[in-house]
């Protein structure tokens, strides 16, 4: 099956389980992990336990997505960040979503600046990892609450306390679609300048709206003035 194959799969027939490679230096944890997901939504293909074998492990197997921790051994010492870096030849049909029991910024930064399109800690429930797979899987970001603050201060997107309770209820992709709309980008603008649908972006803004409890987009410009986010 080639990477092409497989993202046009998973958009048209978003049934199947996605299929996963984990990644992770201990094999207890690889085997938890697998019997936690949820097999109609996840289809574990592959594993490894070091930055060479994942490399290896990826590029035969050619996931949908791969659970990636971002403390590994071997390589150059990169970690998760360097197999992330190392198989962006395979991007974008191969998307990665980092996995760790580590909240701290500089790891996060570090494995979203080598290609990880989210970020969740060793806390949450084998379910809740499967619907992050699946979200990445279909070109969503997904990050932990707290953790997308880092994403957004670190890529210069917003100039906010990583604690905004309100901030911490939107995804990171929600965080780039708000921004945009709320400095006065069409939905056709936006979908352009995020390289997805317009029907996407129109949910993405009702869901923004919802949870900020707002009634339309002016008021959601003058919320994102009042936090620095314009």
């Amino acid at each position: 099956m080639t990477s092409t194959s497989n993202t046009s799969s998973i958009s048209n027939n978003p049934a199947r389980p996605v299929r996963v490679v984990i990644v992770d230096d201990h094999a207890i944890f690889r085997t938890g992990l697998k019997a936690d997901l949820d097999p109609a939504d996840v289809e574990v293909v592959g594993e490894a336990g070091d930055v060479e074998s994942a490399i290896r492990t990826i590029h035969a197997n050619e996931p949908d997505v791969v659970l990636l921790d971002v403390h590994l051994p071997g390589g150059r010492g990169g970690g998760g960040a360097e197999v992330a870096a190392s198989c962006q030849d395979l991007a974008p049909e191969v998307r990665f979503l980092a996995i760790s029991v580590s909240d701290s910024a500089e790891d996060v930064v570090a494995v979203i600046r080598a290609g990880a399109r989210g970020y969740v800690t060793k806390t949450i429930s084998g379910a809740e990892v499967s619907g992050a797979v699946r979200r990445v899987a279909g070109g969503d970001a997904v990050f932990s609450p707290r953790l997308a603050g880092f994403v957004l201060d670190a890529f210069g997107t917003a100039d906010v306390a990583v604690r905004d309770e309100e901030l911490d209820l939107l995804s990171a992709r929600e965080l780039e679609v708000m921004r945009l709309i709320a400095r006065g980008y069409t939905y056709r603008e936006a979908a352009k300048d995020l390289f997805i649908s317009v029907r996407t972006i129109e949910t993405h803004v009702s869901n923004v709206l919802r949870k900020l409890q707002l009634s339309n987009r002016h008021e959601l410009t003058r919320w994102a003035g009042e936090r620095g986010l314009l």
